[in-house]
């Protein structure tokens, strides 16, 4: 029994709640006669679609940025690489290669400048972080309309100028990671490739905070006063956490849009910050400390409760846009509830 309630008091409050709340959407969805096995295979790929965006939290808040609402920034980045991919005409594994490169290469030159300028305002890190988000992707949505792409597939129809609002990735690399290797258990399908790619990313996140830098990454966020006084270069370090955050934002959004089937461009990336953030704390992570854990949990469950609980709602609540509503509610009262947790160790 001590053992139990042991277990109990790690797993924490909001996790049982959540887990409590999931259980009873998909009781619920048996009895409604959905697909249960089409309902279990969606929620695997929502949560390796959206593992590497919580992924991205981990830098930043280990080296004391803290939570980066500045994740759009990356993810402008990997939008643009995704777009240069199509635009060369390249399909399949060398055209998800050559987005992933470009995104990584690029988020990461734009995250050091994003580190640099979150150097100058220490303390404000999230609030500036959200504002500069805010502003590059609306800076971007100006240069989407003039942008000189030729595909087809990327400008508007009937000779239009600037990108579409959507770009398939149809005939290009759409669903390349989740259909390789891909399986069947009992009905229920397998991204095999997908999860074999976001948890070769969690490997290598695993070593890296293992590894010298890692560790000085860490020093450096939890008592930058004392890393200074011991020669830990502590503004070069935000500057690394920044860096790496913003690269596996944009390299987040291309294995995202692989599972989705398109690019949403424009005004899309604004809000996309705050679903990975909720997910780390919900995982358990602080403002100090984070692990691939806390990500892998609170993206599995927060992903899981999302993409169960729409078609529930859909049934109960027939009309209109209620259902929309009611999505919205659950998925922006987790969100608040995970923010309110920031900073809160206790």
């Amino acid at each position: 029994m001590e053992t139990v309630k042991k277990r109990m008091h790690q797993l924490g409050l909001p996790r049982i709640i959540i887990i409590a709340f999931i259980i009873l959407i998909f009781i619920g969805a048996f009895l409604q006669g959905q697909d249960m096995k089409q309902l279990v295979s969606d929620s695997l790929v929502r949560f390796g679609m959206n593992l590497i965006f919580a992924l991205a939290m981990m830098p930043a808040i280990l080296s004391g940025i803290g939570l980066n609402m500045g994740l759009a920034i990356g993810i402008v980045c990997g939008l643009f690489g995704g777009l240069v991919s199509i635009e060369m005409g390249l399909t399949s594994w060398v055209g998800i290669a050559c987005a992933s490169l470009i995104a990584l290469v690029i988020g990461s030159a734009v995250g050091v400048l994003y580190g640099r300028i979150l150097n100058g305002v220490k303390g404000s890190e999230m609030l500036i972080g959200n504002y500069l988000g805010y502003a590059v992707v609306y800076l971007l949505c100006m240069f989407w309309f003039i942008a000189p792409f030729k595909n087809p597939a990327i400008i508007w129809p009937m000779g239009g100028d600037g990108v579409r609002s959507t770009v398939t990735l149809s005939g290009y690399y759409e669903h390349v990671l989740n259909n390789f290797l891909s399986f069947q258990i009992g009905g229920v399908t397998i991204p095999t490739g997908l999860f074999l790619f976001v948890f070769g990313i969690c490997w290598i996140i695993r070593i890296f905070c293992k590894s010298k830098v890692g560790v000085t990454l860490q020093a450096a966020g939890d008592n930058p006063e004392y890393a200074n006084s011991s020669g830990i270069h502590v503004n070069r370090c935000r500057i690394i956490g920044a860096s790496l955050s913003t690269a596996l934002g944009a390299l987040g959004i291309v294995v995202y849009a692989q599972s989705y089937g398109f690019y949403s461009m424009y005004e899309a990336p604004l809000t996309m910050s705050f679903t990975p953030m909720a997910a780390v704390l919900l995982g358990g992570a602080t403002m100090k400390k984070v692990s691939v854990w806390h990500a892998i949990i609170g993206t599995l469950l927060f992903q899981t409760m999302l993409t169960a609980a729409l078609p529930v709602a859909n049934m109960l609540l027939p009309d209109g846009n209620l259902s929309e509503v009611f999505r919205i509610i659950v998925s922006n009262g987790i969100i608040l509830y995970a923010l309110s947790q920031a900073g809160g160790e206790r």
